[in-house]
């Protein structure tokens, strides 16, 4: 079978992680680059050995022998570039948060299913060793009725003062909204279902570079009655530089695991169990690539679609709606 044949519109960070993932691929996926900066996009073709560099992302979307755009630019461009895209009948993957409304995500709906094309939203948390590990553990009925989950996600990874991501424009919105809800996602995909949600901020530290709302504290309820928190923060120091631990509890057992997916540690009837979810592909993004590739062969929605992002998004406006009154004290 070819190769799915993908153009990168953006050189940045992001794109960087995902090509040195689709090394693993054998093949599958072959990688173009695009940016307005064409001397950018040549130097990370040769350095991932892709097929051409483009001097802009019309030019990328323009060329009949790309087969779909991964769209791994600031969150403002997502949604233009993603009807670019479509209408020019390519597949495309776009970074999380993909748009920055709920209104973005339903004119990108009705873009996809009038170009009859894939669109899939780069949620790799959803695809991690960590996530399978835990919605098997939870399926199999380890810890009995859920009664609290607890996650943690506390690091200390401040961004330059030249970072777009201190441009709330740019970005969307504060550090939840661009990198948190790669966390609300993981405590909303484990089974149960999330169903009201509240945010609280704390005070508001605006000194040095990184001028961000960095911290956030989530309380929720499940669908079956438990209730959650998820504690995030990028300002606050943590063992190891970003080790941290949280825990599910159900009423005949718990769950405590590393965040990053390091560990699980199943304590419930009968002897614990240690798993270790695997190190491999430990951030999903070759088991994304897998999806998008089946997704596009087949014409079957991957398993992060739009529909999914929207629940996430829907999670998101709550949580703003509710924090909003704090911010403006």
């Amino acid at each position: 079978m070819e190769p799915l044949r993908v153009a990168f519109l953006g050189c940045g960070f992001i794109t960087r992680v995902h090509s040195r993932h689709l090394r693993a691929l054998g093949g599958k996926v072959v990688a173009s680059y695009a940016s307005r900066d064409r001397a950018k996009a040549e130097a990370l073709r040769r350095t991932f050995g892709g097929a051409a560099s483009y001097p802009g992302y019309s030019a990328a979307i323009d060329d009949p022998g790309v087969d779909a755009v991964v769209i791994a630019v600031p969150p403002r461009f997502h949604l233009d570039l993603t009807r670019q895209a479509l209408a020019a009948g390519k597949h495309v993957l776009v970074e999380k948060p993909a748009y920055l409304r709920m209104a973005d995500y339903e004119m990108a709906k009705a873009a996809r299913d009038q170009a009859g094309r894939v669109v899939l939203v780069g949620e790799n948390d959803h695809y991690k060793p960590l996530a399978k590990c835990l919605r098997r553990v939870i399926a199999e009925g380890a810890i009995g009725e859920m009664v609290f989950a607890h996650f943690t996600s506390i690091a200390k990874r401040l961004k330059a003062a030249d970072d777009w991501r201190n441009d709330e424009a740019m970005a969307g919105g504060d550090a939840f909204f661009e990198e948190g809800i790669h966390w609300l996602h993981l405590a909303g995909s484990l089974g149960p279902t999330i169903t009201t949600v509240h945010g609280f901020q704390p005070s508001v530290s605006r000194d040095g570079p990184d001028s961000r709302i960095k911290s956030m504290m989530i309380a929720f309820r499940y669908d079956n009655q438990a209730v959650g928190s998820l504690y995030y923060s990028r300002e606050i120091p943590s063992l190891l530089r970003g080790l941290r631990i949280s825990k599910l509890y159900g009423r005949h057992g718990i769950i405590t695991f590393e965040s990053n997916g390091l560990f699980v540690l199943v304590r419930g009837a009968g002897v614990p169990r240690l798993l270790m979810p695997g190190f491999r592909d430990m951030r999903g993004y070759q088991a994304m690539y897998r999806d998008f590739v089946r997704a596009v062969r087949t014409g079957e929605a991957p398993q992060m679609s739009l529909e999914r992002a929207m629940d996430d998004q829907r999670l998101m406006d709550q949580i703003q709606t509710g924090a909003a009154p704090l911010v403006s004290r």
